[in-house]
């Protein structure tokens, strides 16, 4: 059983056909989701698509994929780019993050010391399969979380270029927690737009939206693959 977490762009996917949603309840919360036959699929921004990044309790995500039986986690993340050479609409597979704030942890009362990192053996699945397909990815690349709900600020951007390849608020958190519950986990980055002053163009999160709705084929199909890849 693999588990698949992503935003609101994934909730008229094709793999959720036929699929039954239900709320399951944890220790650290309820959570809303979607069970086929080979995944669990997990909305992060919740049933009504209005819980905001900040927000997300993914302390209640993560623990529900161990809870059903998953090994491994593929998470589907909006990002956008701090590099010219990566264009909005890439897909970018990272093999790292940076994440030095508002860490989350299942580790509240006890001292545990975990070595944070993405799944290499998961991160090659998914470019192989992609390429198996013909889709073309990016292999590698550093995603820093910074805190939502605003974007960065063009003087952010300035500085995280020098660190990482794109930016997002939710990767890193999910990718350490499931660390921690020796879960396998990597992520497909969808590149939505330019981050703020990359380029000479307004940044407009409603224009983010609506391009991240565009050209997902490939998207799926991956997804689709992967599903029967890792079932």
């Amino acid at each position: 059983m693999m588990g698949i977490i992503g935003g609101t762009s994934l909730l008229n996917a094709e793999f959720l056909w036929g699929a039954s949603d239900r709320i399951v309840n944890t220790k650290f919360g309820s959570v809303y989701l979607f069970e086929g036959k080979d995944f669990i699929f997990i909305p992060r921004h919740g049933k009504n698509r209005n819980i905001p990044p900040h927000r997300i309790n993914h302390r209640a995500n993560i623990f529900t994929f161990q809870k059903l039986g998953c090994e491994n986690v593929i998470g589907v993340n909006s990002v956008g780019s701090l590099k010219k050479n990566i264009k909005p609409r890439s897909i970018l597979i990272p093999n790292d993050y940076i994440n030095p704030w508002n860490i989350p942890t299942y580790y509240d009362t006890k001292i545990v010391h975990i070595t944070p990192s993405l799944d290499e053996s998961l991160r090659k699945i998914i470019i192989s399969t992609a390429r198996k397909l013909g889709i073309e990815v990016i292999d590698g690349g550093i995603y820093l979380q910074t805190t939502g709900p605003r974007l960065e600020t063009k003087a952010e951007v300035k500085f995280f270029q020098k660190i990482a390849d794109v930016v997002g608020m939710t990767m890193a958190s999910e990718a350490t927690l499931a660390r921690e519950l020796d879960m396998g986990y990597a992520s497909i980055c969808t590149v939505d737009n330019y981050c703020h002053g990359v380029i000479d163009e307004i940044l407009d999160f409603e224009k983010i939206i609506e391009d991240a709705s565009k050209d997902r084929d490939d998207l799926m199909r991956l997804i689709n693959a992967l599903i029967k890849e890792l079932k």
